[in-house]
């Protein structure tokens, strides 16, 4: 009897936990693919896939093409594997985006080390720090479109730094935002329209521009 190969394992890669911590913004509300692109800066086969790796990873819960984050097993791999798999790469002053502990949602609420910020380079960006990589190149575009995935980026950077002297109350942060009500982010959902409810519909015309940018 021949011996049947096991499924091929999709191995995570950390624009995935960009989708997963925007579906998490959206709790259990509908999303389509081309929504998720356009307010990401990904293209909709990115995103795709990467939904895909998130639920061979067993991070999210994938049910014909559409589901949600497991946030459990979310919260409990961006607490205890985030800064081992995705570490930050750091560079010198650049000007950039404030993220971890210098992000404004997060200013003041833990330890800071002395010195410079950390910045998401971005020549458009106004603060003077050191370079702090994102997880991916267009986080700082995502963010700035959406507060509650700023706060949920800035702190999963403050995980993949491990500096804070008082993990505890990162992670309990991480569990409340993760957790929190979706109410306040229906006003910043423009791409809905623009997707028109398909599972697959296309990443825009400003993902596109911003890919061009980038």
């Amino acid at each position: 009897m021949p011996v049947l190969p096991f499924p091929r394992q999709l191995s995570l890669k950390p624009q995935d936990i960009c989708v997963l911590l925007k579906l998490a913004v959206f709790q259990r509300g509908p999303w389509s693919y081309g929504q998720l692109a356009m307010e990401l800066g990904m293209s909709a086969s990115e995103v795709h896939v990467g939904v895909r790796r998130a639920d061979s990873a067993s991070l999210m819960c994938l049910n014909d093409g559409w589901g949600v984050p497991d946030l459990h097993a979310l919260e409990e791999f961006l607490v205890h594997g985030l800064k081992y798999a995705f570490g930050p790469m750091r560079g010198g002053l650049t000007r950039g985006v404030p993220t971890a502990h210098a992000a404004p949602p997060l200013r003041g609420l833990f330890d800071a080390p002395a010195g410079p910020p950390p910045v998401w380079p971005d020549p458009d960006a106004s603060v003077e720090g050191i370079g702090f990589s994102p997880l991916y190149k267009s986080v700082p575009f995502a963010a700035a479109r959406d507060a509650r995935l700023y706060e949920l980026l800035a702190l999963a950077d403050v995980l993949r730094a491990g500096e804070c002297r008082d993990p505890m109350r990162v992670r309990q942060r991480m569990r409340a935002r993760l957790r929190a009500s979706p109410i306040e982010t229906l006003a910043r959902r423009p791409a809905l329209d623009a997707a028109k409810g398909s599972k697959r519909g296309t990443h825009g015309k400003e993902a596109r521009l911003y890919g061009r940018r980038y």
